[in-house]
């Protein structure tokens, strides 16, 4: 077998609602979503969810190649991008290029992935994750009602500029879920994305565990400070999560190394094979790891073959256009099917179909970091981001 192809679409995914963190939104819930189609000469075809740029280089990696060589194809990528290899979108394109190659290695083997890799259960916990900053308090509520109805008794709030709305927040999304659920004590974990300096993370938490038990605190400061981030959490009660925005392992051990992390996490974008890398070097200091992304049923099928796996982020509560997932949620879990490979299907159609989503105000939304992030005296100073 050997790989002759890759066509990259783009659809979108329509959430219904404004999306975003502590450091923007997307106010028209629509977001582009990258796709990448592996052919080879069999007529076995891969697909790979994330980033397609500067995608051409990269093919010329795994042209004419056996894809099932996965993780060897996955290291001559990263040599023929290895100045630019291990950051931003090259990254995210490597990793969606090694996921379809994973989806053919399983669908050539006439198994799911997650079997192929030696996955015993097929069930992965899960928490709820809105990306939920933009929503009123009856917006919050509805959305994580339908977390709830699927037995969701954990779930991930973005905050991280108000204390006492935060407190709010986390207290309503607490209550619902113990409600709705019977769970007599919900998970709760507050995403601040970056946007405080190691003080005011100690000094903002600290108070939220006056009234809160949080389970983490994901990426309170700058992702590579080793420093900060152990000092965040040496100064408060919940876990410190991180790892979503790193790529490559060097840019893990040094966090690993320092006593930094608690929870290490990474992101669908960035493949499979990067994931059980990842994994094994958490699982080498005792650490749990846990997935991250809107629609990760890659590290999904990944995850039931590692042994440190915590949990997995759910985000979408439907799919991107024309796209199917082999894939349920039930009783706060994620239950992968029988479909070999990834169980993904696309409908080119309706990828063909989508509207094009405008393009993303470039200072406004959860990929710009406002200019007062880390300099905020008060919690919140309208005239000074109005300013910004």
């Amino acid at each position: 077998m050997r790989v002759t192809g890759l066509r990259p679409l783009t659809t979108v995914h329509d959430w219904g609602r404004p999306v975003g963190d502590v450091n923007g939104a997307f106010s028209s819930g629509v977001t582009p979503v990258q796709i990448v189609v592996v052919e080879t000469d069999q007529g076995i075809t891969g697909v790979g969810l994330g980033s397609h740029q500067e995608w051409q280089p990269l093919f010329a990696a795994i042209e004419g190649e056996d894809p099932r060589s996965v993780t060897a194809l996955y290291d001559r990528m990263l040599r023929r991008a290895f100045k630019a290899g291990h950051a931003g979108a090259v990254f995210g394109t490597i990793g969606t290029i090694d996921t379809a190659l994973w989806d053919i290695k399983a669908k050539a083997a006439g198994e799911p992935l997650w079997r192929l890799l030696g996955g015993r259960d097929r069930r992965l916990p899960a928490y709820a994750s809105g990306l939920d900053a933009a929503l009123d308090d009856d917006e919050l509520v509805a959305l994580y009602r339908r977390y709830a109805a699927r037995g969701m008794r954990s779930a991930k709030l973005k905050g991280g500029i108000d204390v006492d709305r935060d407190r709010h927040r986390l207290t309503l999304v607490r209550d619902l879920l113990a409600e709705l659920t019977g769970a007599p004590r919900p998970g709760l974990m507050l995403d601040a994305n970056e946007s405080w300096t190691r003080k005011q993370a100690v000094r903002y938490v600290t108070e939220l565990e006056r009234t809160l038990d949080l389970v983490w605190v994901e990426e309170p400061v700058r992702r590579w400070d080793a420093e900060g981030l152990a000092a965040v959490g040496r100064g408060v009660r919940a876990s410190i999560a991180t790892g979503e925005n790193l790529t490559g392992l060097e840019q893990f051990r040094p966090l690993l190394a320092a006593g930094a992390v608690d929870i290490v996490q990474t992101a669908a974008v960035w493949g499979i094979t990067h994931f059980l890398r990842v994994a094994a070097l958490a699982h080498a200091f005792d650490l749990p790891v846990s997935p991250i992304g809107t629609t990760p049923i890659g590290l999904l099928h990944a995850a039931t073959s590692v042994p440190n796996h915590i949990a997995s982020e759910w985000q979408d509560l439907a799919p991107p256009t024309g796209i199917s997932l082999d894939l349920e949620v039930a009783d706060g879990s994620f239950v992968l099917g029988d479909q070999a490979g990834l169980g993904i299907q696309l409908d080119e159609a309706a990828v063909a179909a989508a509207p094009s989503p405008l393009p993303p105000d470039p200072a406004v939304g959860p990929h710009t970091r406002p200019a007062d992030a880390g300099l905020r005296l008060l919690l919140q100073d309208p005239a000074r981001r109005k300013r910004d």
